[in-house]
């Protein structure tokens, strides 16, 4: 074992609690958690839902009382940086080891995941991850399997194995290589031999993937794993500096553009043709590293490459989509078309690398689009399910920039002229034999550029469509009714817009909370974070009289989450004018603008986004049962709400096919109204000469008015707004697909707004 007395790190911090580990001492499994909380508290040390962690004890066995060995490792599809006690799978060890007498061999690999629930201690069900073996088999109590940026980048070089001998004669270790190996039982068995034939031993680099490192206590491990992790930090910086080389060639370009104004634009467009088979949440990440990378000179052939660690690769997919484009002589409908252009080659390339090498018993295709997209000027694009696994899919392909940018500085300056692998373009290539490579007849297989080594499209393909990966999606739950769909909600601060909101985000929409109440929608969507997540939505201040204010919020939220799907209204003004001080045209004047004006223009910017994305999509627009019903005193109200209505069904015109427009015309609504204010309550109890104190609190005077309002309908029920954002949400759902231009009644069966 390396020295751990002295642990002296230049990039990474030890947060070991020795008060903390002897508080838990007694607890292996806990202090198994608190060392793996450790290590995922830091991204340099692995990604999120990366890596693996393991320790092995004593427990007694509950059928017989007497003391056995166990293995506790983190469970598949946990997160270190969040594990608890519970998300480690625990297994009886002497029964994985009999498990090597049953092996037949790498080609019935997958065979031995079935007998891991067999060997499960106690009553712990918690599923064992594919990696199970690869801890078990090593010959330490303790073992860190993690996926650092530096160790991938040496374990990606085409020289990863002559560096790393390098390696440890500066610093004095005795890391092993190992050629690159699908994780698997076969990879247990090939990490318990490297071990066996380099006795003394403090870590193995596994070719194009990851580091092992152990340790006989807890904190020996985790000692290890940081010291070692920094050392090849410090050693992948050095060479860095010491190569006087730009970064992937240096920059192609030196633009200067206003990204977030170009991004808006582009976005819904780049959005909609990812969205081809399924539709996609957007992360935009345009951070310095980012666009230094978009911007080079070598990030086109980078790209093909595509990336080389599992864990990154089972993310960006075999490759991101490089869309070139130069802003100083390019416009952005320039820019779309190339998108438009580049899609097709991606599709056309994805199907060709399925259809080679797809065997008679693989998963069918599923989705032939980039789930990472570069573009010079404006940085990286990644998309997923949600906003969560679009962004972490972005953090990830930024993660392997940063393996590319340390497998290209460890690279060897060659002579001038010389076949290396300093070409330019994908003449670049290599086809020398690469240490990453098991068999000679792999050896064609690995390819590097600059000395930056990608998994092979074979392997590739082998991890992507493995049938174990394709159970694990299977299990996964059914997406939820407004899964990766964009919802925008004007009028989300209070009433019918709050519940909306609420709704929308328990099933499953990402929820942008709007309203003029800027502290309104921020409360409504503190609420709506609760039952859907935190990444999920946001709040948004939007005033309907203002083009500005409304494109505003719109732009905010492409930026977020990439476009909208669907645009919900509920917002209105009641005016209460006082004679002696407003006059009446400006009081109709004022409503009719917010009441209508205001959806048309928020319908006619929102169907710029609409149409870029050129994705089926809903908007709903809150009429009244006022613009049926004549009264007198609520003029301008009534005739703006029939004017809403007309403007539904020219929208659902004007819009259709892509996009549907429907309402729906509520009876009074009270309850959570910012409509009805105390003073408001009052006058209309008064008018309808209904008995109450001014003692009484606000609700129960609007409990009194609904009651009264509903005596008017024939279900005698008033009409909340919960009622109103049921009707709202079958109207944006596909429930409704068929449904547009209509107006639906939510006023509990008032007779004199029947159609007429």
């Amino acid at each position: 074992m390396p020295e751990t007395a002295s642990i002296a790190t230049k990039y990474l911090k030890n947060l070991w609690d020795e008060a903390e580990a002897v508080r838990l001492s007694a607890q292996p499994l806990e202090l198994l958690r608190y060392r793996s909380n450790l290590l995922g508290a830091d991204l340099r040390i692995t990604n999120f839902g990366g890596g693996n962690t393991s320790s092995k004890f004593t427990l007694p066995d509950p059928l017989t009382g007497k003391p056995v060995r166990v293995l506790a490792v983190k469970g598949s599809g946990g997160d270190l940086r969040s594990i608890t006690a519970s998300g480690f799978a625990v297994l009886y060890l002497d029964k994985l080891e009999q498990l090597i007498g049953r092996y037949r061999g790498e080609a019935h690999e997958d065979e031995m995941v079935g007998f891991y629930p067999l060997c499960a201690f106690g009553e712990n069900r918690v599923a064992a991850s594919i990696d199970t073996p690869l801890h078990a088999f090593l010959p330490f109590d303790h073992v860190d399997h993690l996926h650092p940026d530096w160790c991938i980048a040496l374990a990606a070089s085409a020289n990863g194995e002559t560096k790393l001998e390098e390696f440890n004669a500066r610093y004095g270790r005795h890391i092993v290589w190992v050629p690159w190996q699908r994780p698997g039982f076969e990879l247990g068995v090939m990490l318990r031999r490297a071990v066996e034939e380099h006795p003394g031993s403090d870590g193995i680099l596994l070719g194009s993937h990851g580091l092992f490192t152990w340790g006989a206590t807890p904190y020996e491990s985790y000692v290890n794993s940081i010291k070692t992790i920094d050392q090849m930090g410090e050693f992948v910086e050095d060479h860095a500096r010491a190569s006087g080389r730009p970064l992937f060639g240096g920059p192609s370009m030196a633009a200067t553009i206003d990204r977030d104004s170009t991004a808006v634009s582009v976005l819904p467009h780049l959005r909609g043709a990812v969205s081809s088979n399924r539709r996609v949440i957007a992360h935009y990440d345009r951070s310095d590293e980012a666009l230094r990378f978009a911007n080079s000179r070598w990030a086109a052939d980078l790209c093909q490459m595509g990336t080389s660690c599992p864990d990154h690769f089972l993310r960006t997919r075999i490759c991101p989509m490089f869309v070139p484009w130069d802003p100083e002589r390019e416009d952005v409908a320039r820019l779309e078309q190339r998108i438009s252009d580049e899609i097709g080659r991606y599709r056309d390339a994805y199907a060709a690398y399925y259809g080679s090498c797809a065997q008679a018993d693989s998963p069918a295709l599923r989705d032939s689009n980039p789930s990472v997209v570069v573009i010079p000027a404006l940085g990286v694009f990644g998309f997923g399910k949600d906003k969560r696994e679009a962004r972490i899919t972005t953090e990830f392909f930024v993660n392997a920039v940063h393996v590319m940018a340390g497998a290209t500085a460890l690279e060897e300056s060659q002579p001038q002229g010389s076949q290396s692998m300093q070409g330019k373009g994908a003449a670049a290539v290599s086809a020398i034999a690469l240490p990453q490579a098991r068999r000679p007849e792999q050896a064609k297989e690995f390819k590097s550029l600059h000395n930056y080594v990608a998994l092979p499209r074979t392997e590739a393909f082998r991890i992507e469509y493995w049938a174990l990966e394709e159970a694990k999606l299977q299990r996964m739950p059914a997406e939820r009714e407004f899964s990766r769909k964009i919802a925008v909600v004007v009028g989300g601060g209070s009433g019918i817009g709050r519940e909306v909101a609420l709704l929308l985000a328990e099933r499953g929409a990402h929820v942008v909370v709007a309203d003029q109440n800027a502290q309104h929608a921020e409360s409504t969507w503190a609420d709506a974070r609760r039952v859907a997540s935190p990444e999920a939505g946001m709040s948004a201040a939007l005033d309907l009289s203002s083009r500005d204010s409304i494109a505003a919020a719109l732009r905010a939220t492409i930026l977020a989450f990439g476009g909208v799907d669907i645009v919900i209204n509920t917002a209105a003004i009641y005016p209460t004018p006082d004679p002696s001080t407003t006059h009446a045209e400006s009081v109709w004047a004022r409503t009719l603008h917010i009441n209508v004006t205001g959806n048309y223009v928020l319908a006619e910017e929102a169907a710029q986004v609409l149409r870029a994305q050129n994705l089926p999509a809903a908007m709903v627009l809150t009429s009244s049962a006022n613009a049926i019903v004549p009264k007198s005193g609520s003029e301008a109200y009534d005739v703006s709400k029939a004017a809403v209505n007309h403007l539904i069904r020219e929208l659902a015109i004007g819009l259709g096919p892509l996009v549907r427009v429907n309402g729906i015309a509520p009876a009074t609504v009270i309850a959570g109204s910012s409509m009805f204010p105390r003073d408001r309550v009052i006058v209309a109890l008064q008018k309808y000469r209904i008995a109450f104190s001014d003692e009484e609190p606000t609700e129960a005077l609007r409990t009194k008015l609904a009651e009264f309002y509903a005596r008017r309908t024939i279900t005698r029920r008033p009409i909340l707004p919960q009622d109103c954002a049921n009707a709202i949400c079958w109207l944006a759902g596909d429930a409704s697909a068929k449904t547009t231009g209509h107006v639906i009644p939510v006023d509990g069966g008032l007779p004199d707004a029947f159609l007429r």
